[in-house]
Order: structure tokens, then sequence, then C-alpha cells
């Protein structure tokens, strides 16, 4: 079967299903399972699906909701939550926001952690809880179900009131042209707000959602501090991404 059949039977089942797995779809077109990780490589690399763990999501099922997208990646954000612990200090002020990935920093947080963290994510209440010494204020505005975060020009408003030392920001997609986008324009300029009250900003990006854009700009990559991703910070995948100002974690 010729590469070009392939891609058309991959894109067709993902229309169909939603998502599409490497094993199904290399007993369906009777080729090796790497030949199928290439090909879903390819057209990622073309913007035509979302490769995650074990095969690919649709275009359409990006944004999932926030419980969906809990499973995705999962090993890929505990490393970005394990490399953020470094810059997090005793009496700190940070913002988060919204996002499995920033659920993932939370959840790998020393126990005698000592911080006051300001955020829109409901999520990280029940995980914030079990910390004493980190006082957490949650930012007003509307709550949006699917991705538990408040946005609108309350929590723009609010974050106003405070200067971070540090902002971990949550992301959709990262390009080296475009810089920051986001799916939802709400989100995208509470982003904005964050980075505008904070000392330095790191922006978490697994390897899935770099040389992707959204619809909505929220920043240059000059306007931020560093750059956590799952890679190695060695990794040629993020070669394109040096020589910027920016640290790549």
């Amino acid at each position: 079967m010729l590469k070009e059949e392939r891609f058309s039977h991959i894109l067709a089942a993902l229309k169909a299903r939603g998502k599409v797995a490497f094993d199904s779809l290399s007993s369906e077109l009777k080729v090796s399972e790497d030949t199928i990780r290439r090909d879903i490589d390819a057209l990622h690399n073309n913007g035509l699906l979302i490769k995650v763990r074990g095969g690919a999501i649709s275009q359409s099922k990006n944004p999932l909701t926030f419980h969906d997208r809990i499973d995705y990646f999962s090993e890929e954000k505990n490393l970005i939550g394990l490399k953020a612990q470094q810059f997090i200090k005793n009496g700190q002020t940070i913002f988060m926001d919204g996002g499995t990935t920033i659920c993932a920093i939370a959840q790998n947080l020393p126990s005698n952690s000592n911080f006051r963290l300001i955020t829109n994510n409901l999520a990280l209440v029940p995980i914030i809880s079990n910390f004493k010494g980190i006082e957490l204020i949650i930012l007003g505005g509307l709550y949006d179900k699917k991705t538990e975060i408040n946005t609108g020009e309350r929590a723009c408003s609010e974050v106003n009131n405070f200067v971070a030392d540090l902002y971990f920001m949550g992301t959709c997609a990262l390009h080296k042209d475009f810089g920051i986008t986001a799916v939802f324009q709400p989100d995208g300029e509470l982003k904005q707000r964050m980075i505008k009250n904070s000392i330095k900003t790191f922006a978490l990006v697994n390897s899935a959602k770099l040389n992707l854009t959204e619809y909505y700009k929220v920043c240059d990559l000059t306007d931020i501090s560093g750059l956590i991703t799952d890679l190695p910070a060695d990794n040629p995948r993020i070669d394109h991404l040096r020589n910027l100002g920016m640290a790549l974690i």
C-alpha cells in the first residue's frame, strides 16, 4: 500500500472514530507499528492530527475536556512537573493557570512546600489542600466546566492585584514564528495578564504541541523566560528554538 493510501485510511478512521491506535492501524493496514508511527508523525507534523501516546486523536478532539486530557501524555506531564520544581522556592508568590500539566507540577511538590499560589485552576484545589504550607488564592470569574478554570474580566482584573515571582503557563501550542497561542480567547487573555504581572514566566509544553498554532495569540517567545518540555535540553527537535533569549529546560 502506498504511503498516501495509508494517510488517507488513517485520516478517514480518525474522522469516523475520533481516535486511533498504533496496533489497530497496523492490523488494518497490514504494516508494522513502526510504519504507522512514522505515518502519524508525518501527519502530526503537518497539523492533520494530534499525536498521543499509543496513537492519535483528531484535531476536533483538541481541546478535550479536562478529565479526558488527564490520561494523555501522563509520563510527559510528570517529567515537565518534575523539571519545574527547581524554580520553586519557599516564600515565593506563584501564578499557575489551567491544564493537566499544571496539576502535574502540584502533584510533584515536596511535602514541605511553603509559598503563595494564585490560580484560576479549580482542579488544583484538592491537590493543594494537602499542603499545609501553601497559601492558595483562587481567582474569581466565569467557571468553565470542561477546562475547570475561571476566566473573564473579573479573573483578569484580580490578577492585577498581585505581582508573582514565577508564572507557570499551560500552553496549547508553540511555534517559533508565531509564539504561544491559545484555543480560547478568554484563556489567552488571562495568560497575557499573568505574564504582565510576573517577574519570570515559564511555558510548559509537551513535545506534541511544538510547531503548532491555535487562533488566539498569547505572546511572542521573547516574552517568556524559559520553556519546559518533556524533551532533553539538547534534543535536536528543539534546536530551532535556541538563541531566542529563553532557557530550554
